[in-house]
This record gives C-alpha cells, sequence and structure tokens, in this order.
C-alpha cells in the first residue's frame, strides 16, 4: 500500500449512488478540483484506503476530499469478502508445495495472505516494513533449493498485510562465475562444471530446465510471452494456477530468474499505468518529517539489504524506486545495469542505464556533480525526494557516523550535542580512500547543527546515520543522483 497522508481531496464526484458498494468504482475529487478513479478498501482513523483501476493502493486523509466523498466515506462499509480459497482437487497447494520443495501456498492466494506468515514458512527474513509496504529476503546457503535448483537471491513484497509478489534469482553471471561447486554440485548431468562464463552458462541452462520440467510436469506447457518494459524486457516462460503467474525467464548469459505475479500483472506483461505525478509528490510530501530538534527527514524509505554481494548501488536505487512507486528488484537491476562477471558494478553506467528506464516509465532522472551544500539538500529532501550519494564509506567515517547515532540515542543535553558536533566540524580530518566507494540514500538535514541524514542499504540497524557537511563534503565523491517527478 503507497501512503498518502496529503491528497488534499481528490476528484470531483460525478454521482452518489446509494448502492455502491465496496467493489465498485467511483469517482473521488479533491479541494483543487482534481480527479481520481478509485475504490474503498477500508476506512480507519480518518484515513481511507483506495484502489485505482491499476491496482495500486493508496491511503490518503478523508479531511482532503470533497464534502460528497466525506459524508460517502463516513457511511461506507466494506462488502464481506472470503479469502479467495485454493484448489482442494486438481493440482492442489500441496501438490504445488511439494514440488516447489517449501511451504509456499497456506489455504489462501498469496494475495489474501499474510507477508509475513508467507516468509515464516519460506524461512526469508524481514527486510523492510513501513507505512508504504514490506519485503522480506533471503540470501539462501548452498543447500537451499527452490523447485529443485538454488535460489541466489530471493525477495518477497507485500502491501496492506497482503503479498503483492516474489522474484527470485538463480544462477546468474555475478554470483556463479568462476564456479566449480562443491560435493555433487561439482558435476551437471555428470559433467564438471568449469570456471568462467562457460560455467555460469552450464549453471544457467541446467536451472532453466529444472525449474521449467517442474513445473511443467504439475501445470502443463507453459506460455512464452514478453514480459517487463524496456531494456529490461524478456521472454518469459508462464504457467497460471488459482490465480498466480509463474514467470521463468533465463537472460542469455545474464541470470534465470522466477517471479510470481497475480494474473492481472502477467497478463498486463509487467507494464503498469503510471501514477500521477501529483499523487506521488503528494505522497512523499507527506513522507516528510520535522522533529523537536530541527531534524528534517524523509520516513517510510523502504530498506533494502545488499547482502553479502557489492550490489550497493542496485540496492540503493531499488529503494527510491520503490519509495517513488516503480517497482523494481536489487538482482535484476543489477543485472541490466551491466553487472560484470563475479559481480562488480559501474556506478555510473548502472545508474545510467537504471535512469533510462526510469526516464520510459515517466519519471526524471538527473546526475549531478559538484559540492555537498546545504541550500540543496533542504530543497530536495522538503520535497520528499531522497539523492543518491556517491561518496567513501571510510571506516574513519563510519566510526564517526555510529558514534553520532548513539549519542542521538541517548537522553542526553541537546545543548551538548551541538556542542560537540561544531567543534568536530572545525577539523573533520577525514581522508579520501578510492578502494571504499559506496553509494548511500541523503533522506534528511539539520540546518542549526550542519548535518545531513544517510542511509546504507545495510539493513534496518542502517536505515539513519548523521554527519556533518563538512566531514560529507570531504568523503564525497561530488556525484549526486535524483529520480525526481
Amino acid at each position: 500500500m503507497k501512503t498518502l497522508p496529503f491528497f488534499s481531496g481528490f476528484l470531483t464526484l460525478l454521482f452518489l449512488t446509494a448502492s455502491l458498494t465496496a467493489d465498485e468504482y467511483r469517482t473521488f475529487t479533491n479541494s483543487a478540483g482534481k480527479s481520481i478513479e478509485a475504490k474503498v478498501e477500508k476506512v480507519e482513523n480518518g484515513q481511507a484506503t483506495i484502489t485505482l483501476k491499476s491496482g495500486q493502493q493508496f491511503t490518503i486523509p478523508a479531511n482532503s476530499l470533497s464534502a460528497a466523498d466525506q459524508e460517502y466515506l463516513a457511511t461506507w462499509k466494506p462488502a464481506s469478502a472470503t479469502p479467495a480459497a485454493l484448489p482442494t482437487d486438481g493440482v492442489t497447494a500441496a501438490a504445488i508445495n511439494e514440488v516447489i520443495g517449501k511451504g509456499l501456498f497456506g489455504e489462501s492466494t498469496l494475495w489474501d495472505s499474510n507477508p509475513e506468515e508467507v516468509a515464516g514458512r519460506l524461512q526469508w527474513r524481514r527486510e523492510s516494513k513501513t507505512e508504504i509496504s514490506e519485503s522480506y529476503r533471503s540470501y539462501p546457503k548452498s543447500d537451499y533449493r527452490f523447485l529443485g535448483a538454488r535460489p541466489f537471491s530471493a525477495a518477497l513484497y507485500g502491501e496492506e498485510e497482503k503479498v503483492t509478489g516474489i522474484s527470485i534469482v538463480f544462477a546468474n553471471k555475478g554470483d556463479s562465475y568462476q564456479t566449480a561447486g562443491s560435493g555433487e554440485d561439482h558435476f551437471i548431468k555428470g559433467k564438471p562444471v568449469p570456471g568462467g562464463m562457460e560455467g555460469v552458462k552450464m549453471l544457467m541452462e541446467h536451472d532453466a530446465e529444472t525449474i521449467s520440467e517442474s513445473l511443467t510436469a504439475l501445470l502443463g506447457e507453459p506460455e512464452r510471452q514478453k514480459f517487463g518494459e524496456g531494456e529490461a524486457r524478456v521472454t518469459a516462460e508462464r504457467w497460471d494456477w488459482a490465480g498466480h503467474a509463474f514467470l521463468l525467464s533465463n537472460v542469455e548469459g545474464e541470470y534465470v530468474s522466477l517471479a510470481v505475479q497475480t494474473i492481472e500483472f502477467a497478463d498486463a506483461r509487467g507494464n503498469t499505468k503510471r501514477v500521477p505525478d501529483s499523487v506521488v509528490r503528494e505522497r512523499v510530501r507527506g513522507f516528510v518529517e520535522t522533529r523537536e530538534n530541527g531534524d528534517v527527514v524523509i520516513s517510510n524509505i523502504p530498506m533494502v539489504d545488499q547482502g553479502p554481494k557489492g550490489y550497493c548501488v542496485p540496492a540503493t536505487a531499488e529503494r527510491c524506486m520503490r519509495f517513488l512507486g516503480i517497482s523494481a528488484d536489487m538482482y535484476l537491476l543489477a543485472m541490466a545495469g551491466e553487472t560484470q562477471a563475479g559481480g562488480g558494478t559501474s556506478v555510473d553506467r548502472l545508474l545510467s542505464n537504471i535512469g533510462s528506464d526510469i526516464k520510459r516509465k515517466g519519471r526524471s532522472f538527473d546526475i549531478e556533480t559538484g559540492e555537498l551544500k546545504m541550500r540543496d539538500v533542504q530543497r530536495s529532501i522538503d520535497d520528499g525526494i531522497p539523492i543518491i550519494w556517491a561518496m567513501f564509506s571510510t571506516k574513519e567515517f563510519n566510526e564517526i557516523a555510529n558514534e553520532r547515532k548513539k549519542v542521538r540515542s541517548d537522553a542526553g543535553s541537546w545543548d551538548s550535542y551541538k556542542a560537540n558536533v561544531a567543534a568536530a566540524a572545525e577539523d573533520p580530518g577525514l581522508v579520501k580512500d578510492t578502494s571504499t566507494s559506496h553509494v548511500v540514500i541523503i533522506m534528511g538535514y539539520n540546518e542549526e547543527t550542519n548535518e545531513i541524514a544517510f542511509s546504507d542499504s545495510w539493513g534496518e540497524r542502517y536505515l539513519e546515520r548523521w554527519i556533518t557537511l563538512p566531514e560529507a563534503e570531504q568523503i564525497s565523491q561530488n556525484r549526486f543522483y535524483i529520480i525526481d517527478l
């Protein structure tokens, strides 16, 4: 679910029908006279959750809507809904789970299932939970199998306490390069797995064949269809079952991936209708928080844990894209960004390629160079737009940031903290180390203390840390990447 604590009144009401139910779309209007068609999912604590015809959900303040809309919401009652049950004859959930080798399915469809419960059955840990969405991710051990193949990355996404999709990446050039396996994995069909790209292609072919054969034996021959947009467009094998589409992609020399999506999303070939800029803009501005101590921060940026890979760039890009309503998967972004065999990525190349895809989806993508200036940070953060910052994450820098986080969390004197920060900024003494190249998100500032808040893609413990502007400037690469509206 996307949360729009803004939505200053959406849409001019064209009609009001007493028989309107929770399953029907209607036109809502805001104070500016802008309209949109949506159906109501929930009204609670002065907030209304609505679903657009594109399938995207938002939460808005009820009092931001027209008087007629508020009157409608005041009397709205949810239609009784029974979660879609899975088949008990034919191909059952138990049969699917047995082939998968994990308890992916329970008694209801994934789209009626709680993300945390599904992730628990799969043994995938929570990665992030915000007002917008939640995600669970796993970097499985070498003996973990899904449909008979080894995943290197597995992610489950959810909104409004319901699963919205699953993305799994199997053999790929980033993880599988120079691997010859160990034990039985050293051989595929009696042949040893060589190192280099020859081995990568052999592993990919094996994984794609294994997954395809498993699903075909249970669900029949797949359809083949194009899936995705722009450079990310691939040919996928597709199997449908009980409201779920299994989409298997084998991109030559790049990766093998499996997505589990709704039938509607698969029918649309992964193309989603663009959410109006005004909707996203108001939403992200609504996430800008001003604290008593003068901190101004953007909340609800989802966390993506880059895990054991050097994928700070695609992980950071995924976070910003999802925050601004663009679906993304870190591993697939890394491949689209021309990840080198073995996992290395070029910041400029990857973000430039991602930027091209972002532009095709109707958002702007800007690359800026120069000094890190407070006025530029303020302008972006006040609009709810995070900044991707290329910097050097040195040991000394992290020690300072970790200590600041610890002191800020204590109930000590704020005046004392400000004095210490000001003294430290007089002579930062940090040195650039090009071996520690990294990207983070700038997501806040404090003008009084001359600090910026940044977020690393290392898990929820690194969601927010602080550093002074003079210190940040000393380890900056002077390059900034901004996804805007």
